[in-house]
């Protein structure tokens, strides 16, 4: 019985097992039964359900409480029976042990049922015990990580509005820098070509600053560090990844490509996975996505058309949202120095962009490239209308 008691928590199996080999034992007349002084170790049994139920729970708890029972049973028979106990000192046996079960079994029985129930409900106020203290801490747990997940979200909001605050600053100024110089350059065109040169190169040189500033809030993590912003090399598996999601792509490129700035990049990457996650989310799956990058003129030109669901459905991008749709890739041309055209067209919508080669871009692969030179503003209004009314017309 102490081995029982000591291997419930442990081996709640084997100490039901011990306790019935002790029972068992004595039916057999292999273990002496109990006498007057003694029989209290029977209790043992019971005192391993109380560590049982406490340990255990569903349906270990049923097993060892309906053993107990079955024990209880084998016990009072054990010490009322005149071959075993004769009554242990408390029942005069008469009558044989018919007789003295019926008339003093159940209340024998009854006795070490009712030891037995105290000990599983000791057993059961010992888990629950248990289980609200970890309940408690866990909800302290809970209490804790919510708090500091409430300061983390302040820290980001204020993060965030300080940003936003700077990236207004930035392009207010910037953007008017771009707008005084190209200004300052048209009307005074009677200026030394140095001057010219100058005022064109401080237009877009506040341009590109623009959109790196742009491109360098976006990249900063929660924890303040920088991460790697997508590039135009970014974009073949932006592509692959949403064939893989149920699109169509078509990609095509003409001329020769041309080094644009990292922001200019950025402004492509987000302009293209606009496209395409507009495509997915209007048209629907297995709708087909058209994307052709022209580098012939003095500026990328990204055309991209994608089938709508329905001429009275047109699958367009939302309007509103922030950095989202529309005005969010507007926003993104217009930073980046170019623009951006969207509407449907027949059967498709139809997103055109043009970006222009910084004066310091350079030709990749060509002698005497575009890169050469500075850009003058006449040539690429020309070449993007001409690219706008090419891609219409198409």
């Amino acid at each position: 019985m102490t081995l029982s008691i000591a291997v419930s928590g442990w081996q709640p199996m084997a100490s039901l097992a011990l306790v019935a080999l002790l029972l068992g034992g004595q039916l057999a007349h292999a273990i002496p039964p109990m006498y007057d002084n003694n029989w209290a170790i029977y209790i043992g049994s019971f005192i391993a359900l109380a560590f049982i139920t406490w340990l255990y729970q569903g349906r270990m708890r049923l097993i060892a409480a309906c053993a107990n029972v079955l024990f209880a049973g084998v016990m009072a028979f054990l010490m009322l029976s005149w071959r075993y106990g004769a009554g242990v000192g408390w029942f005069v046996p008469f009558g044989g042990d018919m007789m003295i079960l019926r008339h003093n079994g159940w209340q024998l029985f009854a006795l070490l049922v009712l030891i037995a129930a105290a000990c599983f409900a000791l057993g059961l106020l010992l888990a629950l015990y248990q289980e609200r203290g970890t309940l408690f801490r866990a909800r302290d747990l809970a209490q804790s990580t919510l708090e500091a997940a409430e300061v983390d979200l302040i820290v980001e909001q204020e993060r965030t509005r300080i940003a936003r605050d700077l990236h207004d600053v930035l392009a207010h100024s910037l953007a008017a820098i771009a707008a005084q110089a190209d200004g300052s350059r048209y009307l005074s065109s009677d200026q030394p070509k140095a001057v010219l040169n100058a005022l064109e190169n401080i237009a877009g040189s506040a341009r590109t600053a623009l959109v790196d500033a742009q491109r360098v809030i976006e990249g900063v993590r929660d924890d303040g560090m920088s991460v790697p912003q997508p590039q135009l090399a970014d974009i073949e598996a932006l592509v692959e990844g949403m064939q893989r999601g149920s699109l169509k792509i078509e990609s095509s490129e003409s001329g020769t490509r041309v080094d644009l700035s990292g922001g200019q990049q950025l402004a492509v990457f987000r302009i293209v996975q606009e496209c395409l996650t507009n495509a997915l989310k209007h048209g629907g799956r297995g709708t087909a996505v058209r994307l052709h990058f022209d580098w012939s003129g003095p500026g990328l030109t990204l055309h991209a058309a994608s089938a709508t669901t329905s001429s009275e459905h047109p699958a367009v991008p939302a309007p509103q949202g922030s950095g989202r749709g529309l005005p969010g890739m507007r926003e993104r041309a217009h930073m980046a120095g170019g623009w951006l055209t969207a509407g449907p067209d027949g059967e498709q919508f139809r997103v055109t962009a043009f970006i222009p080669y910084t004066a310091g871009s350079t030709d990749t692969s060509a002698e005497g490239g575009l890169g050469e030179r500075p850009i003058q503003q006449p040539e690429l209004v020309a070449a993007a209308a001409a690219a706008a009314e090419a891609d219409n017309r198409g």
